[in-house]
Formats: structure tokens, C-alpha cells, sequence
């Protein structure tokens, strides 16, 4: 049976990460039920892991030409794998596939992550006496777990994330198999062509997509989100909502764009929409030069990065959609179930979130797998890069400590965008008025009416994290907008 996605991005290294990948130039049963064991446990929460047989490793990439695989192994090594398997606690089994590259076979072992985790294994499955241990993944390698880890271990035994969890209210025929054949079609997977002669409950069987026993056969939530026409016939509030306030927030007037489907067609018809009705570019040029620059209001990377981490880490268990503002000077993606407890906000506006946890661990993978989300910890500087490129404001974060009820990135217009004449010069940007977007005018407001409010108090009228208000504080330093008389025990002057 093969793989989910097609070999040649396999080894690319950009759709899945380093951490769940590994290589062996030949077969290694001791090193290999290890690795098995680490990917099952799943201890991050990461998804699936792959491991390779048939390729060396130069650098934690897989070396090319590949060194190959002998096809005539392949029936004698799934018997003894098949056996190995049986020695894990509980027992578990894994996926192979025969891939071809290179004009050469590898073997390929994909390890979804367990349902039944934590997983023992011997640390030498071929040895007379057997020693077993618990295995997790930790960078590149597959460790005994210490003390503390193997206690955080154990207490994932019954938290399986919800979008890998079986549904019991649905049933397989509620997956769509033109949908699931599109997803492999879209990855290059050989399953696609296979699939073709496969009922529904093959395919989602292949996918990992359902579980069960062939009576009571049931699908998993991602299966649901991803491979049903309506994902809101079995979750409410599933969708994405794009709305318009060209007037700002305290008028009446908007408009608003709702986007249902599958969450990953939702994501793309977001995306699509705010690239070809929202997102503008402008070209500014000098006086003293024939350079011209080409700015945006908004770098599509930028929003295209954290559109899609909203639908990657959102909690699917809450009925609230994901909302996207567009303001008269920003746009800000608000996600109302708020993120993982494991997230800082200080990580944020550092630029580098080194999560510990994933919240829906299939879903991100399928999300990689179609190239729409990043790997592991790279989105935020992947935002940070594109703003700065477009010389845009940095993005503003708010995760609503303690609550995390919700969970706001706000991107600033870039700055007088406004004033830039359409393909022309410069205009009205020195002396001229200075954009704020709206959150920054609500505290200029609460500031004009008391010059000595504190900081604490703006969080708790705007009901908004105090490091954000912070964070607008020194951008409206910065602006010119807003200066510190006296120090803390001073007041503000606001600039008309």
C-alpha cells in the first residue's frame, strides 16, 4: 500500500520535518522497532513519521542517488516486522510500501501515530532476553524517555487529539471519496492510481482515516474536517469568516464573505479571495533616483502564514469560526478558542515559538503535505521575513492571558500606504497624517481622556493582553503619535 504523499517530496525534506523523518541505508530490525516505537507514541503530538530504508543521510537530508532497496526482501522483511511488531506493548502495526526513485526501490515504513500510546519496545528485538522501554522522539533520535518525560508520557494515554479521534455520530459513507483521491492527486502519491479500484472504506483505511472493527467501522474527525462536502453537518461553527469594515468598527456599515467546505477549501478560498479583493501594491518612486520600490498594504506570505496556522491550531471542539477583519489600517485574524496553553506570548513577539505540543496533529499533516502550512516552528519568522521585506509594521499578538479565550494577529497597513499615489510618487507622507490602525486609536482615546491611565487599566478597558498594549504603546512612540512625560509617575502627550 503506498504512501500518502509521493516519494521525491518525501525526500525533498520540505513537506515533512527532520524530526519525523528517518533513513537507513539497509535494514536494522533493532534500530528500526525503536524508531517505530518513538513515532508511535507520537510524544509531540507531531503526527506520523517516515522512516526510509534504502537511503544514506548526508546532513540530516537524504543523500541522492539513493543507494536502493532490493524488491526480493521486501516479503521476507514484512514477516519479520510483522513479528517485531507483536513484541510492542500494546502491539502495533505500521505501513510499508515498496517506492520506486532514482531507477531504484527504497522501502518506506509510515508510522502513524498510535491510538493506544504509551508503546514499550525491547531495546534489542533480536536478543534472547528482552528488556523493554518506553521510546519518544526527541530531534532526530529515538530516546528513552527520562523520569519526568515518561510521567507526561503516561498522561497522554487518554489524550488523543481531537481531530485523530474516532466520530461514532458519523459514518464512512459521510467521507467523500472524490475528495480523498483529489488530496493524493494533489500530493503525487501512487496511492492515487491504486485507490481507483478501491471501495470508501479501502481508501479511508488506507488514509488512516477510520477505526474500527469492518461492523462497527466509524470515521475520524479529520477525515470528517478535510474529506466531507460539509464538514458543519457534524461541527458547528466550521468556517471561515472575511469581513469588511471600511468605515471602521464603530459603523454600521460591512460586509462579510463566508467560506464553508472542507476546512483546507475553506482556507484556499479565503486566501484567494483576500489576495485578489483586499491585498493591494503600489509603486512608490523618487525623486532622486530611478529606483522604484513595490510595496504592499499587506505581504500575502504574511497573511497567507497566519490564515493557515488559525485553521492548523484552532480548537475544532468549539463552535466559533475564525474571523478575519479587514480595517480601514489593519487586518486582524482572530481565532476565539484561543491556542495551546503550551504557546507564550513573549515567544510570539520574539519571532520564534518553540512549541512543545501540537493540537491537531493530522491535520497539520495533511496541511504540509499540500504545501499550505509550514514545518515544524517556522511560520512566525516566516512572518516576521515577509513584513520586514515589505517594510510593513511588525504583526501585534494578543493571546488573552490567562483566559486564552481567543487569540489575535494583527498586521498594521503598510505605513500611509494611503498616500502613496497609484504607480507614482510619494505623496503627503512627511507632514502628512499618520495612519493608526483601530486598536491604536482606542487607546489614544482612552489616553486623551485620562493622561495618566496606566497601562494595566487600558488592558482591562480593551480587555486585551497588557504586553499587547505594550506592544502599541512603542509603535505609537515610534510613530511620533504618543510621548512619556515624566517618566511612570508622569502623563501622556498625544499628538493631534
Amino acid at each position: 500500500m503506498s504512501i500518502l504523499i509521493s516519494i521525491e517530496k518525501l525526500l525533498s525534506g520540505k513537506f515533512v520535518e527532520g524530526a519525523r523523518m528517518e533513513f537507513k541505508k539497509g535494514w536494522n530490525p533493532v534500530s528500526t522497532m525503536r524508531t517505530i516505537c518513538a513515532f508511535a507514541n507520537d510524544f509531540g503530538n507531531e503526527g506520523s513519521g517516515y522512516i526510509i530504508i534504502g537511503v544514506e543521510e548526508e546532513n540530516g537530508r537524504a543523500k541522492r542517488q539513493v543507494k536502493g532497496f532490493n524488491p526480493n526482501e521486501f516479503e521476507r522483511i514484512q514477516k519479520e516486522l510483522i513479528g517485531y511488531c507483536n513484541l510492542i506493548q500494546p502491539s502495533f502495526f505500521p505501513r510499508l510500501s515498496l517506492e520506486e526513485i532514482d531507477d531504484k526501490h527504497v522501502l518506506a515504513i509510515w508510522v502513524p501515530a498510535g491510538s493506544n500510546r504509551p508503546y514499550k519496545v525491547p531495546d534489542d528485538v533480536t536478543a534472547r532476553h528482552k528488556a523493554y522501554n518506553f521510546r519518544i522522539r526527541q530531534f532526530s533520535s529515538s530516546i528513552v524517555p527520562n523520569s519526568e518525560q515518561e510521567a507526561e508520557l503516561v498522561q497522554l494515554t487518554a489524550k488523543i487529539p481531537f481531530d485523530d479521534r474516532v466520530n461514532s455520530s458519523a459514518r464512512i459513507d459521510d467521507l467523500n471519496f472524490a475528495l480523498m483521491r483529489e488530496h493524493l492527486s494533489q500530493t503525487k502519491s501512487r496511492l492515487y492510481n491504486e485507490s481507483a479500484k478501491m471501495s470508501v472504506e479501502e481508501l479511508a483505511d488506507a488514509m488512516n482515516l477510520s477505526q474500527g472493527a469492518k461492523e462497527h467501522l466509524f470515521p475520524k474527525n479529520v477525515g470528517l474536517l478535510m474529506f466531507s462536502e460539509e464538514p458543519a453537518e457534524f461541527f458547528n461553527g466550521i468556517q471561515i469568516d472575511v469581513v469588511e469594515f471600511p468605515n471602521g468598527l464603530g459603523a454600521k456599515e460591512f460586509n462579510e464573505k463566508t467560506f464553508t467546505g472542507p476546512i483546507q477549501k475553506q482556507l484556499t478560498d479565503a486566501l484567494s479571495y483576500l489576495k485578489t479583493n483586499i491585498i493591494k501594491s503600489k509603486v512608490i518612486k523618487y525623486d532622486d533616483t530611478e529606483k522604484a520600490d513595490k510595496v504592499y498594504n499587506y505581504p500575502y506570505p504574511a497573511i497567507e502564514e497566519a490564515l493557515a496556522n488559525a485553521v492548523y491550531h484552532r480548537n475544532y471542539e468549539l463552535r466559533d469560526p475564525i474571523e478575519v477583519r479587514v480595517l480601514p489600517s489593519s487586518i486582524e485574524i482572530i481565532s476565539y478558542s484561543g491556542i495551546d496553553p503550551s504557546l507564550k506570548q513573549s515567544d510570539f513577539e520574539k519571532g520564534v515559538v518553540r512549541t512543545r505540543r501540537y493540537r491537531n496533529r493530522r491535520i497539520g499533516s495533511f496541511l504540509k503535505e499540500l504545501g499550505l502550512t509550514e514545518g515544524k516552528g517556522t511560520g512566525i519568522p516566516i512572518i516576521y521575513k515577509a513584513l520586514e521585506d515589505n517594510g510593513s509594521p511588525k504583526p501585534i499578538f494578543d493571546i488573552d492571558y490567562p483566559n486564552r479565550s481567543f487569540f489575535v494577529v494583527e498586521f498594521p497597513i503598510y505605513l500611509n500606504f494611503t498616500d502613496i499615489d497609484e504607480g507614482g510618487s510619494i505623496g503627503g507622507q512627511i507632514g502628512g497624517q499618520i495612519a493608526l490602525t483601530e486598536r491604536q486609536q482606542e487607546i489614544i482615546k482612552l489616553i486623551k481622556n485620562n493622561v495618566k491611565i496606566s497601562r494595566s487599566k487600558i488592558s482591562e478597558k480593551l480587555k486585551i493582553n497588557e504586553s499587547a498594549v505594550q506592544k502599541h504603546l512603542s509603535t505609537l512612540k515610534e510613530k511620533g503619535v504618543l510621548k512619556r512625560v515624566s517618566g511612570t509617575r508622569g502623563h501622556w502627550e498625544v499628538k493631534e
